[in-house]
This record gives C-alpha cells, structure tokens and sequence, in this order.
C-alpha cells in the first residue's frame, strides 16, 4: 500500500471527512514521526510497534565488482520493532 491508497482508504471509512483533508492528517503524522526521529527520540505506537534510530558505525566495507576495500561512514539508521499486537494478528493464521 502506497501512501495515496492509504488516504483513500481512510477517507473511504471516513465519508464525513474530506480527502484533502485525511490527506493532510496522513502528512503531519508521517511529519511528526520524521521529526522526533530526526531528533534520535523514539516513536511509539502501541500495538503497531515502535520507530527508533539505530547508529552503524564507520567500518571497511568491500566494492562487490572489484572486491577492492572502500570505507563506509558512520551513520544512523530508521529501525522499527513490531508491537506484540501486530505480530500476533500476522500469525494468526498459521
């Protein structure tokens, strides 16, 4: 699901509100989380999971089609933690 289906989607069980509207409260959302994950906060939504950055530090990687040794730089990375929730229901059905 793409992030215009989602405004579709929600409009479509939300027929009292506009689609400019839900489209706009997808955006701050999605805003909101960006921005505490910009500041190295963690992001929790329960029974979803949680949002959180993870750093990776500077090592020596390799170039896969000349194998030569290049180094990569440190930097910090988006990780999300499924909620307990949200791993029960996709195993529901096993």
């Amino acid at each position: 699901m793409i992030k215009s289906e989602l405004v579709q989607t929600i409009a479509n069980r939300n027929p009292h509100l506009f689609v400019r509207d839900v489209e706009n409260i997808v955006n701050a959302i999605l805003e909101e989380i960006s921005e505490a994950l910009a500041q190295g906060n963690r992001v929790e939504l329960r029974g979803f999971g949680a949002f959180s950055v993870k750093n990776r530090p500077a090592r020596t990687g390799r170039n896969p089609r000349t194998g030569e040794a290049v180094e990569v730089e440190e930097k910090w990375v988006p990780f999300f933690k499924t909620g307990k929730e949200l791993r029960e229901r996709l195993n529901a059905h096993k």
